[in-house]
C-alpha cells in the first residue's frame, strides 16, 4: 500500500449531470492544494474545521471556472482522519473535469478507487466491517439493504463481535494463567458458560450470513415445471403486470426470461424457464437443459405443479432450496398434498402465503434490528471462529488454549485488526473512485 502519505483528490458524486458536484481532496497538502484553486474571503488553510467558505474556483491564469463552497474538516475530524477540503461546484461533468484537473496541477494525484476509505480504516476511524458497510451502503437497492449497512456502518456487528472476543479473552487469559503459574495457586476459572455463550453467539451470526448477502447482493428465484405448469403466469401474479406470454399451448416458453421486483425486501431476479419434459424438437431439448441449468444455479426454485392435472411426482430434484408450488387451484384442485403451497395467479389466493414463504426461505429467521454477516468474507472468519470454539468446549486447558487464540485471530480478520494485506486489497478494490 504505497503512497498513503500522498494528498489525493477525486470527484466525490456520481457521473452525470447534477446541481451540485463535489471534488474531495485528503491529505497533508489538501487545504493548501484548496488554497491555490479557491478565492474567497478567507483562504482554506487558515478557516478552523468544520467550516464553510463561499467564493470562485480559479485556474492558473486567474480565469474562474465555477462559484461554490468550499468545506473545511481539519484532522483527525474528517472521515479519512486527515486534513479534507471539499470543493462543491455546480455537477456538470466539464466544471467536475477542469476543477479536478486544475486540483491535480497543484499537487493532487488522482485517488485510486476506495482510497478515502482505506484512509479511514488505516486511520483507525473505520474498521472493516464498517468500511464493507459503506460500500454495501453506496449498492443498497432496497430499505433492507440500507438498514443493515447503516448497522454497519454504526459499528453494531463490530460491537457484537467483540461481546464475543471479550469472553474468549478472558477464558483464555484464565487456562494460560493456570498453565503457566501453577506453583501461584491460581484458581480455576470456570470456563464453560462464556465458552458455551460464545458458540451460541456465534452459531446466530453465522446464522445471519445467507440473509445478509442476499439482502445486500440480491437473489435469483427461478420458476420450474411442467409445460403449462402456470410458470408464466405466476411470475406475471408476482410483478402486478403481464412481462411474459401467457397461452393455453404448452411449450410456449422456450427461452428463459428474467424480471426484476423487490419481495420482503430482497431485489429479486424472477426468471421464467422452458416447461420440463422428454422431447424430440431440439430447439425445446435445449430450454429444457437450459431451464434446469437455470434451476441449479438459482439461490431459491419454485417448483409449479398443476393442481387440475393428474398427480406426478415433482418434475425436477435440485440440490439447492425448494419451494413446491400448487397453481390454478382457481380452477378446482384434484390433488391435495401438504408439501404444496396452494395458490392461484388469477385470484391472487395463496401469493402472501407464497411470499412470506420466499422470504423465509431466503432470510430465514433472522430479525430486522440484528446487524447481519453481508459478505462471504465475513461469514467465512465467523464460521472458523465458531469451530475452534467448538473445538475448544471439549479439549483439556492446553490444546484448548490453541483453540481459543485461533478463534480469535479469526474475529480479529472478521474485524479488520489483524488481516492480511490482500485482503484488504481485495475488499476495497471493488469501490468506486472518489469514496
Amino acid at each position: 500500500m504505497t503512497g498513503l502519505t500522498d494528498t489525493i483528490a477525486a470527484v466525490a458524486t456520481a457521473p452525470g449531470s447534477a446541481g451540485v458536484g463535489i471534488v474531495r481532496v485528503s491529505g497533508p497538502a489538501a487545504l493548501t492544494v484548496a488554497d491555490a484553486v479557491f478565492r474567497g474571503r478567507r483562504r482554506p488553510s487558515r478557516t478552523p474545521g468544520g467550516r464553510f467558505l463561499y467564493g470562485a474556483f480559479v485556474g492558473e491564469d486567474g480565469e474562474t471556472l465555477d462559484e461554490g463552497l468550499c468545506l473545511v474538516f481539519r484532522s483527525p475530524h474528517s472521515y479519512t482522519g486527515e486534513d479534507v477540503a471539499e470543493l462543491q461546484s455546480h455537477g456538470s461533468p466539464a466544471v467536475l473535469a477542469r476543477l479536478l484537473s486544475r486540483v491535480l496541477e497543484v499537487g493532487a494525484r488522482s485517488a485510486r478507487p476506495g482510497e478515502f476509505t482505506l484512509r479511514a480504516y488505516l486511520g483507525g476511524r473505520l474498521d472493516l466491517t464498517q468500511a464493507e458497510a459503506v460500500l454495501s451502503l453506496i449498492n443498497a437497492q432496497t430499505d433492507t439493504a440500507r438498514r443493515q449497512a447503516a448497522l454497519g456502518l454504526s459499528g453494531s456487528l463490530a460491537e457484537r463481535v467483540a461481546g464475543i472476543a471479550r469472553d474468549l479473552t478472558r477464558t483464555l487469559a484464565a487456562i494460560q494463567a493456570m498453565l503457566d503459574y501453577p506453583e501461584e495457586g491460581v484458581p480455576e476459572e470456570e470456563r464453560d458458560a462464556p465458552l458455551e455463550r460464545a458458540e451460541q453467539e456465534l452459531t446466530e451470526l453465522v446464522g445471519t450470513a445467507r440473509a445478509g448477502q442476499v439482502a445486500t447482493r440480491g437473489a435469483r428465484l427461478a420458476l420450474l415445471g411442467r409445460p403449462n405448469a402456470g410458470k408464466s403466469s405466476l411470475l406475471n401474479a408476482l410483478l402486478g403486470y403481464e412481462r411474459s406470454i401467457v397461452t393455453p399451448l404448452a411449450g410456449t416458453t422456450r427461452d428463459y426470461l428474467e424480471a426484476q421486483l423487490e419481495l420482503a425486501g430482497v431485489p429479486i431476479t424472477l426468471v421464467d424457464t422452458a416447461g420440463l419434459r422428454d422431447t424430440d424438437d431440439e430447439i425445446e431439448a435445449a430450454g429444457v437443459r437450459q431451464a434446469r441449468l437455470l434451476g441449479q444455479n438459482a439461490d431459491l426454485v419454485l417448483l409449479l405443479e398443476d393442481g387440475r392435472a393428474e398427480r406426478e411426482e415433482p418434475a425436477v430434484h435440485l440440490d439447492v432450496p425448494t419451494l413446491l408450488v400448487q397453481t390454478k387451484i382457481d380452477l378446482g384442485a384434484t390433488w391435495h398434498d401438504g408439501r404444496f403451497l396452494p395458490v392461484s395467479a388469477v385470484t391472487g389466493e395463496g401469493l402472501p402465503e407464497l411470499r412470506e414463504a420466499v422470504r423465509a426461505a431466503l432470510l430465514g429467521s433472522v430479525t430486522r434490528g440484528e446487524a447481519w454477516l453481508t459478505t462471504e468474507r465475513q461469514a467465512d472468519a465467523a464460521r472458523r471462529a465458531l469451530t475452534h470454539v467448538g473445538a475448544a468446549r471439549h479439549l483439556p486447558d492446553d490444546l484448548a488454549g490453541y483453540e481459543l487464540e485461533q478463534a480469535l485471530q479469526a474475529l480479529a480478520e472478521l474485524t479488520g485488526h489483524d488481516v492480511q494485506e490482500d485482503v484488504v486489497d481485495a475488499v476495497f478494490r471493488n469501490f468506486c473512485v472518489g469514496k
